[in-house]
């Protein structure tokens, strides 16, 4: 890898009630947070192609750790997201180059598809800054029971001169979910929004 993992954590969150209502089966997401140098903290560079080939990486490498932490194959999941907190040394265009060019294609193979545009958000923080990494059905847009959001933090990152970079998968949508849309069972996957 052409930067350093400082650290990696696994987050797995699984709701049994929501509403005061039981969650039958209770719905899972998985978290995989790596934490970087970053090579170009505290100085513009106008080439990040660096970064592309870092995000490659990480994209395959998160995913199969986060796939494994929900203890389903790649196949099952149903939604993916990413996102990247940058430190106060860099910048988000920082976080754009990890996981924008090439994060993506390795992420989806380890799920065996994932039609969709893969949802993303960019951040910059210190040490224990919340950011969300939101959430889409991996293979259709327009399913709204899909349409969510895990929050990540790692206590002691980023530092100024890291980056936390997160993807995160789910075993469903929604718990009771009730707002319309495409239906699950309606999903065609041919081109990423149906």
């Amino acid at each position: 890898m052409n930067t350093s993992i400082r650290k990696i954590v696994t987050i797995v969150e699984e709701t049994l009630i929501e509403g005061g209502k039981e969650v039958s089966p209770p719905t899972r997401r998985a978290a995989a947070v790596a934490i970087i140098d970053n090579p170009f903290a505290g100085k513009y560079v106008e080439n990040l192609e660096p970064l592309f080939a870092v995000g490659e990486e990480l994209g395959g490498l998160l995913a199969e750790r986060a796939v494994a932490a929900l203890g389903i194959p790649g196949e099952k999941v149903e939604s993916f997201g990413k996102a990247a907190c940058v430190g106060a040394e860099g910048e988000l265009e920082h976080a754009a180059a990890l996981l924008h060019p090439k994060l993506g294609a390795p992420f989806r193979k380890v799920l065996g598809k994932g039609a969709a545009l893969i949802p993303s958000s960019k951040k910059r923080g210190g040490p224990g800054t919340p950011f969300d990494i939101p959430l889409g059905h991996k293979d259709a847009a327009f399913v709204r029971s899909h349409f969510d959001g895990m929050e990540v933090r790692v206590n002691d990152a980023p530092r100024e001169n890291e980056i936390a970079v997160a993807i995160a998968v789910t075993d469903s949508g929604r718990p009771h979910p009730r707002v319309g849309g495409l239906l699950k069972s309606e999903i065609k996957g041919e081109d990423g929004l149906r």
